[in-house]
């Protein structure tokens, strides 16, 4: 590892870690001191560890928050979905983990496939400014998507409202079935959210160390067990680079 390295990664002497709240796959808990527990978590601690410098978390309510904030001076690395949107004011390594996003639909919906869903009069419902969400607006070209603030916001209205489809992950939507019956998880899946580690740019030296030591803690198994650490389901290692 370079010092210029070091340096852009943690310019102040610690790497300051913009942690999502929102994904309950990757924060799975709180300390006694309010500090995140998960697999984010932990991932931002092993980089800080790597670097010889301590962690500080810097939290956020939602991804999209996160990424605002790139840039600014408030965080060093930032752990969320990379989007193209996200990408235009972040460098992002590969995924470290993936997580299947996919469509829920009331039991005696018309809509039997993924490919049913963007259609004329379709209307969708999801997170706002989630990877998904983004990947949603990139795709969606027939159906009407709307997106509101939160995993819970948006399944409250598609359930009260009774729109006609909710786009989320599907480790979330298993949940939900287990208390609201009627309704249906659709087979297969629309995208994997690729969640990955970001930088600021232009921090070229950085965002290779970042890249290089994602790519290693995949292969080395580190990314495995602190899914298993964790023992968090519905989340699963990315394929290397």
């Amino acid at each position: 590892m370079s010092d210029k390295a070091r340096a852009e990664l943690a310019p102040t002497g610690v790497l300051r870690a913009g942690i999502n709240l929102s994904n309950f796959l990757l924060v799975t808990g709180r300390t006694e001191k309010s500090e995140p527990v998960g697999v984010a978590p932990d991932m931002a601690k092993a980089i800080a560890a790597s670097l010889g410098v301590p962690v500080q978390y810097v939290t956020f309510k939602s991804p999209g928050e996160l990424a605002d904030q790139a840039g600014k001076n408030v965080w060093d690395i930032g752990l969320i979905g990379a989007e193209p949107q996200r990408a235009a004011v972040m460098t992002f390594s590969a995924a470290y983990v993936e997580i299947e996003a996919t469509y829920m639909v009331w039991d005696n919906s018309p809509l039997k496939t993924l490919a049913d869903v963007d259609r004329e009069g379709v209307r969708i419902v999801t997170s706002a400014r989630s990877a998904y969400g983004l990947w949603l607006e990139n795709n969606i070209k027939k159906a009407t998507l709307v997106q509101v603030s939160g995993l819970e916001g948006a399944f409250r209205k598609f359930y009260d409202e009774k729109f006609d489809v909710l786009a989320g992950l599907r480790p979330g939507m298993l949940k939900d079935i287990e208390t609201h019956p009627g309704l249906r998880i659709m087979d297969g899946k629309f995208a994997a959210v690729q969640q990955a580690v970001g930088c600021n740019k232009p921090a070229t030296e950085g965002a290779r160390y970042i890249a290089e030591f994602v790519e290693n803690a995949k292969k080395s198994g580190l990314v495995a067990s602190l899914i298993e650490k964790h023992k968090v389901k519905g989340l699963s290692v990315a394929p290397l680079a």
